[in-house]
């Protein structure tokens, strides 16, 4: 009992130690998230998250929202999801990405500014909305393979679609909610790739 109290306070001072140097460099830096740091209680590890892995979170929930707006045979939806998504992409702020990871993402953003923009414009047309849906949904499984989504999702996968050659969506639980064939065929489908 006596050491566990004598290693606390030996990491009680090493903290106040390290809160210190952060303070002096603070001051010669400027780092708002040292500042932020300083600010939580001893003993709690404070959590930066770059700039990238939010805005790719935020074109993911996009993704998402256009995906349930299908499986829910939601055309209106779907499009509104389209517009979100282009809006998502266009304001991303690729300067915070490595050199890699600006190639990766300039590979797919005409196409998914393409896509999402044909799905915002066919309100209604439930067909052509989930034919670029698809080639959507390739070009963000090749975003979430490049950066960390922030979140667990599966990879799914519709035999039936496109005249049985099949097509792959994203999502978000493990239950299969069709984007294809949405409530005409809810459940088909499986899940082949799960992503962390």
């Amino acid at each position: 009992m006596g050491k566990s109290i004598y290693y606390l306070l030996l990491m009680v001072l090493a903290l106040s130690a390290c809160n210190n140097t952060r303070s002096g460099n603070n001051q010669k830096t400027g780092n708002s998230q040292d500042t932020q740091a300083e600010n939580l209680p001893v003993g709690e590890v404070p959590v930066f998250k770059s700039a990238s892995t939010v805005s790719i979170k935020e074109i993911i929930n996009s993704y998402l929202q256009l995906k349930n707006a299908l499986a829910d045979d939601n055309s209106s939806a779907a499009a509104e999801g389209g517009t979100l998504l282009g809006s998502e992409f266009k304001n991303f702020d690729k300067s915070v990405l490595s050199e890699d990871q600006k190639k990766a993402f300039e590979d797919v953003e005409t196409d998914v500014l393409e896509n999402s923009q044909h799905i915002a414009a066919n309100k209604g047309d439930m067909d052509h909305q989930r034919e670029h849906f698809e080639m959507l949904s390739n070009d963000i499984y090749d975003l979430v393979k490049e950066f960390n989504s922030g979140k667990l999702l599966y990879r799914d996968f519709c035999p039936m679609y496109n005249d049985g050659k099949g097509a792959f969506w994203l999502s978000e639980t493990k239950e299969i909610h069709n984007p294809y064939y949405g409530k005409e065929m809810p459940t088909c489908g499986v899940v082949r790739e799960k992503l962390e």
